[in-house]
């Protein structure tokens, strides 16, 4: 079995031993940066974003009170982060766009090498935010009901909620895209 992400980081603390933080990056690398880039729409940002919270990790300014699951700490500050970023490019950079009718192409990892992946990633760019955040924090990270509530910072009730709207949501933009034997 293997060791707990909370065991390495608590020993990367305390030994400063870089391979622990190596460990918790090759696990944590590519969830964090496709959690990122569903509310950045910028691959290069979403990696940034990815970048920033395994630094938080790493430098220990925020530290890991073991009230919830390190991976849970971890998506939450990526959360942060991420919609930081979000309102820093709303005052400076330019202002939003109806991001829903852009064709965005989604980040090239071999997850998304199939053309329904690719379609299911088109689908979940063009529904709500909120929620893109859950399906992708409930389905693609696997985390349980009550780790989605604490990462969003929203009641197990309000995830449940966002879960079926957000389920139903995806649905009906698969059927526009003309998919409709989508198992959602």
């Amino acid at each position: 079995m293997p060791e707990s992400d909370e065991a390495i980081y608590r020993r990367y603390l305390t030994s400063g031993n870089e391979d622990d933080l190596r460990i918790l990056l090759t696990r944590y690398r590519e969830g964090l940066t496709l959690f990122a880039y569903g509310t950045l729409r910028d691959l290069d940002e979403a990696e940034e974003v990815m970048i920033d919270a395994l630094a938080v990790v790493a430098s220990g300014t925020s530290r890991f009170d073991g009230r919830s699951s390190f991976r849970t700490w971890l998506f939450s500050i990526a959360r942060k982060l991420a919609a930081s970023r979000v309102r820093r490019r709303r005052f400076f950079l330019e202002p939003l766009r109806d991001q829903a009718d852009e064709e965005l192409p989604p980040p090239d990892f071999d997850i998304l090498a199939e053309e329904r992946n690719r379609a299911l990633y088109q689908a979940l760019n063009r529904i709500s935010p909120d929620y893109r955040q859950v399906l992708y924090l409930l389905y693609f990270e696997e985390m349980e009901i009550e780790e989605a509530a604490r990462v969003m910072r929203k009641s197990v009730r309000q995830v449940y909620n966002l879960s079926y709207r957000g389920k139903q949501a995806l649905r009906e933009m698969l059927a526009r895209m003309g998919i409709t034997d989508a198992d959602v």
